[in-house]
């Protein structure tokens, strides 16, 4: 397979993997708990293809240790809350630090091409998630008595789980729009 329709097919994956997740969160909230488990392990599968993403849109090679960062981290908030070695909270800050990175990888690679704007927009809103990080160190792990500010670094998930996959959904059909022209 050449590397632009397994960038699409990516893409396509990573879209949909982010969207599914999300879908799960709220449906979980809802009061569906066996859907918990799925969000995680979702949460740690996008983190795995948002590297695959960074890696065939090649990048400079300085930026991907980022993306890489980031992933290793939203793994370790899955295993974190799925071994129940802490609660949803703490395990949500780790893997909101991981995906704040990808975010970082996401604007400081530029995005690409006429996508560049969403991606700017939908990493800096993922860039958020780093105001948690000082949570992590302090162990913060309760919702009701946490301070507001981690709160902040909750609206991090807005750009992972909507403007990312967007982003990604635009990408995969603009390689077929490419390819068909």
């Amino acid at each position: 397979m050449s590397a632009e329709p397994r960038l699409r097919s990516v893409a396509l994956a990573h879209g949909i993997v982010g969207l599914a997740t999300c879908l799960c969160l709220l449906v979980f909230y809802a009061g569906a708990d066996s859907l918990g488990a799925v969000n995680d392990v979702g949460n740690a599968v996008f983190g795995v293809l948002s590297f695959c993403l960074a890696w065939l849109t090649r990048p400079p090679w300085r930026l991907l240790w980022v993306a890489g960062l980031g992933t290793v981290l939203t793994i370790v908030g899955t295993v974190l809350v799925m071994s129940e070695t802490t609660g949803f909270y703490l395990a949500g800050l780790w893997s909101g630090f991981g995906f704040a990175l990808i975010g970082v990888w996401l604007v400081w690679a530029g995005s690409i091409g006429r996508l560049r704007r969403a991606g700017l927009i939908a990493g800096a809103v993922m860039m958020l998630g780093l105001i948690g990080v000082p949570g992590i160190a302090m162990g913060i792990d309760v919702m009701e008595t946490a301070p507001a500010w981690t709160f902040v670094a909750g609206f991090g998930w807005a750009g992972t789980y909507l403007l990312f996959p967007a982003w990604s959904l635009r990408l995969a059909g603009r390689n077929v729009a490419e390819r068909g022209s």
